[in-house]
């Protein structure tokens, strides 16, 4: 597993003034972009692969995830 000792954190830019209660990112690790719970500084990081954060991040940028009703 990739060590994150050197992960500069920081936070959405949605962020706004809600306590910090959002998520953090890292993108300085090479090869990896981590992502943690503002909240939860020492638990569970998240680990992608720049082109699958890149991904996610477009999809998001463009409406891709959208509630669905239950079946």
């Amino acid at each position: 597993m990739t060590d994150l000792t050197g992960a500069v954190w920081r936070k959405s830019t949605r962020s706004g003034g809600n306590g910090g209660e959002c998520v953090e990112v890292a993108t300085n690790i090479s090869g990896i972009v981590a992502v943690r719970d503002s909240k939860d500084q020492l638990g569970a990081q998240l680990r992608f692969v720049p082109t699958a954060w890149v991904s996610f991040v477009q999809r998001i940028n463009g409406g891709g995830f959208v509630d669905s009703p239950t079946r």
